[in-house]
């Protein structure tokens, strides 16, 4: 029987445990990469652990989410990451220089290597035929300072591809195919691994866009075999030297297959307000546009972006619509500007901004109330853009450009422009951006921190009782945005943790961080999929400082689960999911012989309002169950 790529990856870096699905095992870990979103929290627990030097191959602290410096918070965490990363050896990289997982793909991605980065999106790695996995920032911290990652063996969905992509199709409308076909869960316990003929047809960049959007599928990973396409795409960066070719078994065994014809892919869009709530623009009709946006991590490459001004060359934005364009990084920035691009750009009256991550996350560029906004970014959560009743619309850099000139939502198929094949080119090296950690070391290296930087909440060992009051329940697919809303007013505070958890929820329930401060202590009753989204581990530090003891819900996503634990808080499921109606409001549930319990991986949570009594499953291994008892990996490991 065949090995997946997912499994010939895994196996060259096993440490410990078997390849069966479900069980732990410990991987080496090559690679990181933080954002500085996640990244100040990285490298506090960094120094918290009394790391000497980084133990991966290389890792990049990269500055591309909290850019926008209207006080000085944002610009101390940038200080204070630069600062620790020469302390430790890790390569920064400055504001500007762009997005992260564009600039790991162009400088630093490697074929059959393995990347943890705390960011949702880090499997883009992935279209290089990398195993690159999103985590929380403690995940990524451990990983630096011991080289090594543990996780559930994956099971592996097969993507089989044939035909070719048809004009106005992309990348994206593949994704979005699969995510309508597999929805924003359809993902959790799989790698997805995409193989066929149809995969020659997509570039490096095509494969990262898939890949990256695989994170809202809430899969572990997502992976594309290495081959020709891959050398040329690392020879053009100047690193033919990284190519390796890789791929599956010819006779390779998938847990699951879908299907999908590139030649039938026409242009998707996923409607409000989830990534998966997928229709074909046409089947959608002309509906007025007032905003698009084209970039992030999904689609600011080189070739999406001279799609985009080779559409807009010799064309007006519709005076209605406000288009406002991010690169992904310098050197395409660069390159497009040499070669007249840009020009085009702004002269058909498109904004073009900083190379970062911007209106993604939210950062500047909110649409107006009830605007209609297209973006090609990856998520299209409420009020995620800054502006909670606009109505985003998710599409490809194609759809956009000609939304844009149209003033509606529109079929670029049912036009006559025709859009030109666009020849790949040699990028130059651009290292203005980026400061090498060489002769520097912790001995030599004071860390330099604001004071807006505070350390971050840690958990105390599992009382033998656990009595908490409900101060919050939650619907199904609750996203980390949800739970830790993150936009241009809180995002500067995202290093100051006592501030942040006063918006705890803020656009569930206002009041949830008012009721948990007035208890000593409380919990969570969520839906299905609690905690999609983003990987920040906010979301589970600000409910820690708040006092949140367990979350007690019918079904986890993957990241935030492992957040929950590394903070020392019990993720419960439901044995029975109707258990979740039983539970209201202000209800005090308790949890009796509680280390015992969790040592048998069965707990009986009681409501004392109702007398019932609830069997959960937290599923933890045993290095889960051992962090839990500690109070979270810090704890765990400073005990170790």
């Amino acid at each position: 029987m065949g090995k997946t790529l997912t499994y010939k990856i895994l196996e060259n870096h096993l440490i410990a445990g078997e390849m069966i699905p479900g069980s732990e095992i410990t991987i080496k870990i090559d690679q990181t990469l933080t954002q500085d979103s996640t990244g100040t929290m990285v490298y506090l627990q960094l120094e918290a652990m009394d790391a000497e030097k980084i133990k991966t191959e290389l890792s990049v602290a990269y500055i591309d989410h909290n850019t926008l410096q209207t006080g000085f918070e944002n610009a101390d965490d940038h200080a204070f990451i630069k600062s620790v990363a020469q302390r430790h050896g890790v390569v920064f990289s400055k504001p500007g220089n762009g997005i992260c997982h564009q600039l790991h793909l162009e400088n630093y991605g490697i074929p059959g290597k393995t990347l943890l980065g705390s960011d949702s999106h880090t499997p883009t790695g992935g279209g290089l035929g990398m195993i690159a996995i999103g985590a929380g920032g403690l995940d990524v911290a451990v990983a630096m300072a011991k080289g090594t990652y543990s996780l559930n063996v994956p099971k592996v969905i097969g993507v089989k591809l044939t035909g070719k992509l048809p004009m106005w199709s992309s990348a994206k409308d593949v994704i979005l195919h699969v995510l309508k076909e597999l929805t924003v869960k359809g993902g959790v316990g799989n790698v997805v691994e995409y193989f066929g003929e149809g995969v020659k047809t997509l570039s490096v960049t095509d494969r990262a866009t898939i890949t990256n959007m695989g994170a809202e599928l809430g899969a572990t990973t997502s992976v594309f075999p290495s081959d020709e396409n891959t050398k040329e795409y690392l020879t053009l960066q100047g690193r033919c030297g990284d190519y390796l070719p890789l791929a599956a078994d010819e006779d390779a065994v998938y847990d699951k297959i879908l299907e999908v014809d590139l030649s039938a892919i026409a242009p998707l869009a996923a409607m409000p307000h989830s990534p998966d709530n997928v229709a074909a623009v046409s089947e959608i009709g002309e509906i007025k546009v007032d905003q698009v946006a084209i970039g992030s991590c999904t689609n600011s490459s080189y070739t999406d972006l001279m799609k985009v001004a080779a559409i807009l060359k010799g064309k007006k934005v519709h005076p209605d619509v406000s288009l406002v364009i991010s690169p992904g990084s310098s050197r395409i920035l660069a390159k497009m500007a040499e070669n007249g691009a840009l020009a085009d750009l702004i002269m058909a009256g498109a904004r073009v901004i900083e190379c970062a991550c911007g209106p993604c996350i939210g950062m500047g560029q909110s649409p107006k109330s009830g605007a209609v906004s297209l973006r090609t970014f990856n998520r299209n959560f409420k009020g995620r853009s800054g502006t909670n009743d606009a109505e985003v619309y998710l599409v490809s850099p194609e759809t956009a450009a000609i939304s844009a000139i149209t003033g509606v939502l529109t079929d670029g198929r049912k036009t006559d422009v025709v859009i030109p094949e666009i020849e790949l080119v040699e990028m130059q090296p651009l290292d203005s951006y980026t400061v090498s950690p060489c002769g520097h070391c912790k001995a030599n290296t004071e860390v330099e921190m604001g004071p807006n930087i505070k350390p971050f909440p840690r958990n105390t060992e599992l009382p033998e009782t656990v009595s908490v009051e409900i101060t919050l329940k939650a619907g199904d697919n609750i996203t980390t945005d949800d739970i830790m809303p993150s936009d241009s007013r809180l995002l500067p505070y995202r290093s100051n943790v006592p501030h942040l958890s006063n918006y705890c929820f803020e656009k569930i329930d206002a009041e949830f961080a008012k009721r948990c401060q007035a208890v000593p202590a409380c919990a969570i009753a969520g839906g299905d999929n609690y905690g999609q989204g983003s990987s920040r581990e906010h979301a589970a530090l600000a409910p820690l400082h708040l006092g949140v003891k367990f979350v007690v819900a019918k079904s986890f996503a993957r990241i935030h689960r492992s957040n929950l634990i590394n903070s020392g808080i019990l993720p419960l499921v439901f044995a029975d999911a109707s258990d979740y109606d039983d539970i209201t409001l202000g209800d005090t549930l308790v949890i009796e012989n509680a280390p015992s319990q969790v040592k048998a991986n069965e707990i009986i949570v009681k409501n004392v309002n109702t007398g019932k009594e609830y069997k959960t499953l937290p599923n933890l291994s045993d290095l889960e169950t051992e962090m839990i008892l500690a109070g979270g990996k810090i704890n765990y490991l400073k005990k170790a």
